[in-house]
């Protein structure tokens, strides 16, 4: 930033030469303030003027909901035409490997697990004593009767790795300014989505809502993000709310509670033998 003195003003001019304004001859201390606010402002058009590509902004979602490692506890509820129920759960996750997720309550579900390592998914129903494999044919479908399938709950495909990210643009999302990034994935990858479409907030990069297609196209639900609370000093959305598009008046939200992030996990607790255990 350079500065000249010329006649009873002062001209400030960026390295690029876009900012250029006169000032009117000020008191010393009124310069300084605003060759101050000046200099603040052009450092933060250096640090946030290069547009993201769609990979980094949705590697940056992708850390901020989940981040390397998380525990906590969260609540679901199913809503459809006819009935509601709720379900409290614990869940462990160490990206990209292992997931375990436990039902708290109610006392009918009480216990019921699911185990993801690595590709292999798991689920334990106590009351049969009986742990059941859970093929990758039945990864698009739901979880307990809710409008998350399989995948979206033990999180078996990397949204980050499997997936080739393109920003098409900034557009409105109830008004407010978004990045639309659209994930196709990769000819090689073992997913079940054929299209992810992410609208993450211009100003703070927080995820607003997510689209997801088949592979033919056709768009099959939307996951909606509110309540945006600070958890374990991160601010994150705590409400999602997924809608399937096909069944109308069917929704499932989930509340996270409690989350801890990016702490070490025994890995003891991603094993089948840990996953018999309700009390864990």
């Amino acid at each position: 930033m350079a500065l000249a003195r010329r006649g009873r003003g002062v001209v400030v001019t960026t390295p690029s030469g876009n900012l250029r304004r006169r000032l009117p001859a000020l008191g010393v201390m009124r310069r300084a303030r605003f060759l101050t606010a000046a200099g603040c402002a052009l450092l933060g058009v250096v640090a946030h003027g290069a547009e993201p590509t769609g990979r980094d902004l949705v590697e940056h979602v992708e850390r901020l909901l989940w981040g390397k490692t998380n525990y906590g506890v969260s609540e679901m509820t199913v809503t459809t035409p006819s009935w509601t129920r709720t379900l409290k759960m614990r869940f462990w996750m160490d990206r990209p490997r292992y997931t375990l997720i436990r039902i708290l309550a109610p006392p009918k579900e009480q216990g019921i697990g699911s185990l993801r390592i690595q590709a292999e998914m798991w689920n334990y129903l106590p009351k049969v004593a009986r742990i059941i494999k859970i093929p990758s044919s039945m990864m698009l479908q739901p979880w307990m009767g809710s409008d998350f399938s399989n995948d979206d709950l033990v999180k078996e495909s990397s949204m980050v790795e499997d997936y080739v990210h393109t920003l098409l643009g900034v557009e409105k999302v109830d008004g407010v300014p978004a990045y639309q990034v659209q994930s196709i994935p990769k000819p090689e990858a073992a997913v079940v989505w054929g299209k992810v479409v992410y609208f993450i907030r211009v100003a703070d990069r927080l995820p607003l809502k997510q689209e997801y297609y088949d592979e033919r196209g056709e768009i099959i639900k939307v996951m909606t993000f509110s309540d945006v609370r600070t958890l374990d000093g991160r601010v994150i959305p705590t409400r999602w709310t997924m809608r399937p598009l096909a069944k109308p008046g069917n929704r499932t939200e989930m509340v996270i509670r409690e989350i801890t992030f990016d702490r070490p996990i025994d890995p003891n607790i991603f094993t089948l033998a840990n996953l018999q255990n309700p009390r864990q």
